[in-house]
């Protein structure tokens, strides 16, 4: 039985790792802006972008021999959110209760991970191979896109718009047949299995059109994974698999930012021959995203048709109903 949880418990990636350097990075989830910095120590940081004292913005100040300065009247707060110095009063012992407000923040899978409500029990962030796979591992991001994260997300499960929106990479016109799969519930969401599609150019590496078998599994309410497997000899790497996770950050209700993270059989190919050949495929899809209507996911209604290819789909909006989301759908 899946578990009943909030947007604010789970964990959400908000930046890549190597996006913080040694300066205050602002970024925004679930309608918060927050700032992220790290210590001297390396340690990972993310607080409200919100000085206590007249409530400006944090990360337009400066890390300071471990303590982040606000711009406005210099607060000095230290790495456990708590003000230790008040220029204006060098001499005030002060008050416990001057402090910022701190999030649970950690690096999973080359990005930046923040959980805003730690009241709730905590989810772990979604899991995906890491460099003991013996994969190659790459991000790719971030995207900003003007529709709501299960719109996203439910576009990435979705492999009947193959042949029209990638047409002559992932699928072609005069094959949009999708044969039946089957799904069933995990214990962190959805997974469906069985899924194949007939594609002119599956990966990078292809050599011509292939027979793909995909597997699909939601991992969490914004993120979601994907393996193919094109059929033998029609790759130059011989056993050629891959994985490809969706990891979003939902921002406001119609806005998300988008990352792929990459786990594939390829130490031979640059990283930005296997990052453009992503692009190509999320730029084909943004475009549709970004028009549909209404940019919330219908998930309680009969707004939108459904057919036995959805069924993947259907069950991606009836796991949102059970788990009480209500940030990015609507009725």
């Amino acid at each position: 039985m899946i578990l009943t949880m909030h947007e604010q418990s789970l964990w959400h990636p908000v930046a890549l790792e190597g996006a913080l350097q040694n300066t205050p990075l602002p970024v925004r989830l679930l309608e918060q802006d927050l700032v992220l910095w790290r210590d001297s120590a390396g340690a990972l940081h993310a607080w409200l972008d919100r000085c206590p004292h007249r409530g400006a913005q944090l990360s337009l100040g400066q890390i300071k021999q471990d303590r982040l300065e606000c711009p406005y009247h210099g607060w000095q707060f230290d790495t456990q959110a708590q003000c230790r110095r008040i220029p204006a009063l060098p001499e005030l012992e002060v008050p416990a209760s001057y402090c910022a407000q701190a999030f649970e923040v950690q690096a999973q899978h080359g990005l930046i991970w923040v959980r805003l409500n730690a009241a709730e029990p905590a989810s772990p962030a979604p899991p995906f191979p890491d460099a003991s796979s013996g994969l190659r591992l790459l991000n790719c991001g971030p995207y900003d896109v003007a529709s709501s994260a299960p719109r996203v997300v439910e576009n990435f499960l979705d492999m009947a718009h193959f042949s029209f929106v990638h047409e002559g990479w992932l699928g072609a016109s005069d094959h949009p047949e999708i044969e039946p799969y089957e799904v069933q519930e995990t214990a962190t969401g959805l997974k469906a299995t069985g899924c194949r599609a007939w594609q002119p150019r599956s990966n990078v590496h292809a050599t011509g059109a292939a027979q793909v078998e995909y597997t699909y599994e939601v991992l969490s309410p914004y993120s979601a994974v994907l393996t193919k497997v094109p059929e033998p000899g029609s790759t130059r790497i011989s056993d050629w698999h891959e994985a490809i996770a969706l990891f979003i950050c939902p921002i406001s209700p119609e806005s998300c930012r988008v990352w792929f993270r990459l786990a594939m059989a390829d130490h031979d190919s640059s990283d930005e021959a296997l990052v453009a050949f992503q692009h190509t495929i999320f730029c084909q899809d943004q475009p549709v995203l970004e028009s549909q209507q209404p940019k919330r996911l219908p998930i309680g209604s009969r707004s939108e048709l459904h057919t036995s290819v959805d069924r993947l789909s259907v069950a991606y909006r009836r796991y949102l109903q059970r788990l009480n989301i209500s940030f990015g759908v609507c009725p």
